[in-house]
Order: C-alpha cells, then sequence, then structure tokens
C-alpha cells in the first residue's frame, strides 16, 4: 500500500500503463515514432493531461537512448538539427500553453489534420518541394508547440518525412535521433515550469524496465519488413491512432 500510494494509482491502473507503455515501445521500435501518441491515447483514461506529459517526456528520453544501437548509422543530422531550431522556439510556446488551454480541443484538431493527411499519402501525394531549410523550420516549429503542449511532436514529423518520400530506415533514425534531443529539452522546460513532481518519477521508474524490451521486438519487425510495408504500416498506425484520439475527445464533451 505504501508503494500504491507513492504512484497514487490502483493495481489495475499500473497494469493498464505498463501494458501501454509495452506496446507503446514495440511501436517506437519499428516505426522510430509513436510511443507518445500510443501513450497519451492509453493514459488519458487514468489521468490529466497536465500528469500524463512529464511522464511521457522522461520515458521518451530513456527510449531514445535503447534505440541508438539500431539506428546510429541511419540517422540524418543535417535534416535533425535544422528541425531543432524550429522545435527550440516552439517547445517553449507548447509548455506555456499547456497550464491555459483545453489539451482535449488542441488534440481533437490534431487528429483531425493527421487523419485528413494520412488519407492523402494513402492516396499517393507526395511533395518533395517542401524538402528544404523553410519546410523543416516551420515543421519543426509545428513540432516543438505540439510536443510541448500534447506530447504529439512526431505526428507532423512523421508526415513531413513521408510527403517528401525519405527511405524508411533514414525516417526510423533521425526521428529517434530527434526525439531524444527534443523531449530532453521539452522536459527540461517542464521541470522548470513546475510541471514535474516526484509522483511523476515514482511513476515513471519502474516502467523503464519495460522500454528495451518493446524496441527489441519492434526493430525485429522493422528489420524483416519492406518498404512498402513500413509505410503502410505507419499510415495505419497514424490514421488508427487519430481516429481513436478523436472519438475519445468527442466522448468527453
Amino acid at each position: 500500500m505504501d508503494f500504491l500510494s507513492y504512484l497514487q494509482l490502483s493495481f489495475l491502473e499500473i497494469y493498464f500503463i505498463v501494458f501501454t507503455v509495452f506496446i507503446a515501445s514495440i511501436i517506437r521500435g519499428f516505426n522510430g515514432f509513436g510511443f507518445s501518441a500510443t501513450c497519451i491515447s492509453g493514459f488519458s483514461f487514468i489521468l490529466p493531461a497536465i500528469e500524463i506529459v512529464p511522464i511521457i517526456l522522461i520515458l521518451e528520453v530513456i527510449i531514445s537512448i535503447f534505440m541508438v544501437p539500431y539506428i546510429l548509422n541511419k540517422i540524418d543530422w543535417n535534416f535533425v538539427l535544422k528541425l531543432i531550431l524550429g522545435i527550440i522556439i516552439g517547445s517553449p510556446i507548447g509548455v506555456y500553453l499547456l497550464k491555459y488551454l483545453p489539451p482535449d480541443v488542441t488534440h481533437l484538431s490534431v487528429c483531425v489534420l493527421i487523419i485528413f493527411f494520412s488519407f492523402l499519402l494513402m492516396q499517393g501525394y507526395l511533395n518533395k518541394k517542401i524538402n528544404n531549410n523553410y519546410g523543416k523550420f516551420f515543421t519543426g516549429i509545428i513540432s516543438g508547440i505540439l510536443n510541448g503542449l500534447t506530447t504529439l511532436g512526431g505526428m507532423p514529423v512523421a508526415l513531413f518525412l513521408l510527403v517528401t518520400s525519405i527511405q524508411p530506415a533514414i525516417i526510423r533514425g533521425s526521428l529517434a535521433a530527434l526525439f531524444f534531443l527534443t523531449d530532453t529539452y521539452a522536459f527540461a522546460l517542464s521541470f522548470f515550469a513546475g510541471i514535474v513532481d516526484m509522483t511523476t518519477i515514482y511513476r515513471t521508474l519502474p516502467l523503464i524496465i519495460i522500454l528495451p524490451i518493446g524496441v527489441y521486438m519492434g526493430d525485429k519487425f522493422f528489420v524483416k519488413s519492406k518498404e512498402e510495408t513500413y509505410r503502410k504500416v505507419v499510415f495505419y498506425f497514424l490514421i488508427f491512432i487519430s481516429i481513436f484520439g478523436f472519438f475519445r475527445v468527442i466522448s468527453n464533451f
């Protein structure tokens, strides 16, 4: 009971969170992104958004470290660093808005946009012209705002990479490297904004041991998959998680 008092969760809630993190870790190991989107969809049944964000940020930083052996040689650092410039600007805005904007409204808006662009991609829409410094910078700002506000910053970046037809291994590696840097930054902002407390730390620690297992399994699936399979999985994941989030948010109104 003492342990549960630190977590402020029931046994059933703990099991549900552990299962969610395990599935999210497999998805992250395969896609290179999607950990936050999966966790926030599951955690939102138990915790308010302002308590979810710091937990996920800590786990994102740690899971990125576990992914290093799998993606180190597949990172486009030129792409990553250009997005970082936009994210540095966008993240403080997102963390600030987290205290004042209704998170459900923001989540709903993001889900609708992701569904729209995912269907465009499934119809074969590509646009390599936006793969320039301005496109990367703007995508970085949007990603930073969403990452600080909802931890869904990876979704617009994944869409950008898919629209510009980047190779799956580069997408996966670059996203993993990007999230390590951005989530470390966003977590620092959340800590100094007073959003992180000891309850957050207690809830996070038991979940860390699950991360490398899920990443390992996800990587095995990735290695065995073809490029077209990877893209389809990413498309369907984006659509599923967005539709799920859409209806979850609608049910709260």
